[in-house]
């Protein structure tokens, strides 16, 4: 994938990603905060074959979702990246877990196990990068990175197994 950016005076800045495949995706983000999104089936066209506009919190979403916050398509105990030290995974917390109820601050989740929470889904919403102040609550899916005994340890935290 080609990623070119520009500027663009009093807009904002302009993003493409040209792909392999000859396709092109634009991003326009304003000074204002709004995004516009173009996809163009031919690099080479004048006018788009989709375009849509964006909020922030929408393009966020967005990004979540491409980067897998919500689903992988592989299997994630085989998920292994860094030359197989680092591993993602997804666990339910479990509502008679010690830190359903505190924030990922007050757990003290990466102190006890090494782990750490990249993604959080609670029901409908996902949360991207979830901040120290962010509440753990049951039947949140946590995707968490970390070594595999790190991962394991997490785990058994979730489960309420300490």
């Amino acid at each position: 994938m080609n990623i070119s950016v520009s500027k663009l005076p009093g807009i904002g800045q302009k993003i493409s990603l040209k792909t392999g495949e000859d396709s092109m995706l634009v991003l326009i983000v304003h000074h204002t905060g709004k995004r516009e999104l173009y996809f163009f089936d031919d690099k080479d066209n004048e006018e788009a074959d989709f375009a849509m506009d964006l909020t922030p919190d929408e393009t966020r979403e967005l990004g979540a979702q491409l980067l897998g916050a919500t689903y992988q398509p592989v299997d994630a105990d085989k998920l292994k990246v860094f030359q197989n030290q680092i591993v993602i995974d997804w666990v339910e917390l479990k509502s008679n877990a010690s830190i359903a109820g505190k924030t990922i601050e007050e757990s003290e989740i990466r102190n006890k196990t090494g782990a750490t929470i990249i993604g959080i889904v609670q029901g409908d919403e996902t949360i991207a990068i979830p901040e120290a102040d962010t509440t753990l609550e049951p039947g949140n899916v946590l995707m968490i990175i970390g070594k595999q005994d790190q991962i394991e340890s997490l785990a058994a935290l979730c489960r309420g197994e300490e």
